[in-house]
């Protein structure tokens, strides 16, 4: 298959998933080598860093995921404000941190380390597609355990939960 074809099958399939997508995934759909995809992928993301794209490629994790380019942000945001982003409570964040360095965790943990009842932000942050259910613990009543989610890394800029900052 010609290098182009491979490249134009790429960003065709990025822009129709809309979200972040396995590289391992795109290689069998393409019936290629992870490392062949890999290396079309960083070429086109090299590509996207020019001024005048008003796209790029976000790699996270073993995932890739095509989306606006942040300089853009401002803007996109006006014309897409259809969808109201109401921004994270102290108390999300605070049940966002525990997850994120936790993880997995029940919600019983995250009520224990915070003091309080701390359901519906853990229902917000699920609703949100911040966290999701990562199995169940095997203990008695086999409670929810939860994780964070590629949506999570998107949405603070990280490529792997390896990229949070040090707990001080």
């Amino acid at each position: 298959m010609p290098e182009e074809t491979i490249s134009a099958l790429l960003e065709a399939v990025l822009f129709a998933c809309g979200e972040p997508i396995e590289i391992s995934r795109l290689a069998a759909g393409l019936n290629l080598e992870k490392a062949a995809v890999r290396e079309q992928l960083n070429a086109y993301a090299a590509r996207l860093q020019k001024n005048d794209r008003g796209l790029e490629l976000l790699f996270l994790g073993e995932s890739v995921q095509l989306c606006s380019k942040k300089s853009l942000e401002d803007r996109v945001a006006v014309v897409a404000a259809a969808r109201k982003n109401t921004p994270l409570s102290g108390a999300a964040m605070e049940v966002l941190a525990l997850i994120a360095y936790n993880q997995p965790v029940t919600r019983s943990f995250i009520e224990q380390v915070r003091g309080v009842e701390s359901s519906q932000v853990v229902n917000n942050l699920v609703e949100k597609e911040l966290v999701e259910e990562a199995g169940r613990l095997e203990a008695p009543g086999r409670p929810i355990l939860y994780r964070t989610t590629p949506n999570f890394l998107r949405c603070f800029g990280l490529s792997s939960l390896a990229d949070l900052p040090p707990v001080q």
